[in-house]
């Protein structure tokens, strides 16, 4: 994912429907507070309003529509140095954003020939040739083209697998198995090297670094393809990928440094998608192999991650698609050891940035320049933020109808 920093939802207990959230008090207009004053609660038929508004203001500030080939800007107001069409990153985001609001109550089916479209459109970041894969920018006719980033090509991956899991549609399987053996040709194997293993970021000889997030992201998709499929092969990859990560790069329970220079650096910047994926991972592995090492390790993750970022701003100053990512794996732990303290975290977060972030004229959110933090009025509204927002609200108002009148 060129950047400029480095589903499924079920849930546990929520009485009558409700979850309770915090309202944020505010500070002055520059710099939106986001601490708990009191408590409120909020139903689905709330967060779904939210994940609507939110939904049609995406596709009305930035989608391009089908004379654009159904693709995406990178940011309203457009910037100097965007290109004609967004990245593949976000493009993925707002993929999943159709994925996930077709689990909306009530008006889910209505998005997804929206949906469909989008996974359409994503066959445009494809090249084939000798080293196949999803560029960062569209190859041509429609433009330059870019590098295959390796995270990148695991979370397209991962969405069509969602893709797949909401339509029954086979051909979404077919594409995600498609996407390993790219992410596998990542995989360094220079025993050599400081604590041997782990993937290479991007596929370039001009690569120094193996990442968390592409071998944490690529376990994810190898786990849950073994669930689907049985074949033993994605069962290998996944404990592989998956064990590299966790013996190499875990600093504490549910938290992951970013990653490991080629020169034995390690860069120990942490972000919230890096704990997410390997909790995700862990419960896709006990989920298909009924091994009760790898939920005990998902419970560990989730529980040392949620102490970590639920502290002070941690989950405020973080970018909102990272915490997309984590929220959506700590639910997806959620089905099956449930805890209710990962369902509030999530509320929490997205209540009171629904409250210090949105534009309430445009319904477009707007963050710091690392995509997250406070409300910055100036900053431009950017694909990659508006559809994580609109993963969030979506997922929260599927998670708490499910659970309606439960106690």
């Amino acid at each position: 994912m060129p950047r400029p920093l480095f589903t499924r939802a079920a849930i546990s207990v929520v009485c009558a429907g409700l979850l309770w959230t915090a309202t944020p008090a505010h500070a002055d207009s520059s710099a939106h507070a986001a601490r708990p004053e009191r408590a409120r609660p909020v139903s689905s038929a709330v967060w779904a309003d939210r994940a609507t508004r939110a939904y049609d203001a995406l596709q009305h500030h930035l989608y391009e529509g089908p004379a654009q080939h159904g693709l995406y800007l990178e940011h309203t107001p457009r910037q100097a140095n965007d290109p004609a069409h967004s990245y593949l990153w976000p493009f993925r985001e707002a993929a999943q954003a159709a994925v996930d609001m077709q689990h909306l109550p009530r008006t889910g089916s209505s998005y997804r020939d929206d949906a469909a479209e989008r996974f359409d459109t994503a066959e445009l970041y494809l090249t084939a040739g000798p080293r196949p894969g999803y560029e960062s920018y569209l190859p041509a006719p429609l433009g330059a083209g870019g590098d295959i980033y390796y995270d990148d090509n695991a979370v397209v991956a991962l969405s069509q697998l969602d893709q797949y899991e909401a339509t029954g549609d086979r051909r979404f399987l077919e594409r995600a198995e498609r996407v390993v053996p790219v992410v596998s040709r990542a995989w360094d194997g220079d025993g050599a090297k400081s604590c041997p293993g782990g993937m290479d970021w991007y596929d370039s000889p001009n690569n120094a670094i193996r990442a968390t997030n592409v071998t944490a992201l690529s376990a994810q998709l190898a786990a849950r393809l073994y669930e689907h499929t049985r074949d033993r092969a994605y069962l290998g990859k996944a404990e592989q990928w998956y064990g590299w990560v966790y013996s190499c790069m875990r600093k504490a329970p549910g938290l992951y440094v970013n990653d490991r220079g080629d020169d034995g650096s390690v860069n120990e910047t942490l972000w919230t998608y890096n704990s997410g994926a390997m909790i995700g991972t862990a419960t896709a592995l006990y989920r298909g192999t009924g091994d009760t090492a790898h939920l005990r390790k998902a419970v560990e993750d989730a529980e040392g991650s949620l102490a970590h970022w639920t502290e002070g701003s941690r989950l405020h100053d973080q970018p909102a698609v990272f915490n997309a990512f984590y929220f959506k794996d700590l639910l997806d732990l959620d089905a099956v050891r449930p805890d209710p303290a990962y369902l509030r975290a999530m509320s929490a977060y997205a209540d009171s940035t629904y409250a210090s972030n949105r534009d309430p004229a445009t319904g477009l959110f707007r963050f710091q320049p690392s995509n997250g933090g406070d409300y910055d009025p100036a900053a431009p509204a950017a694909t990659l933020n508006q559809s994580a927002m609109v993963q969030i609200f979506a997922t929260l108002a599927d998670a708490t109808h499910h659970r309606r009148g439960s106690h």
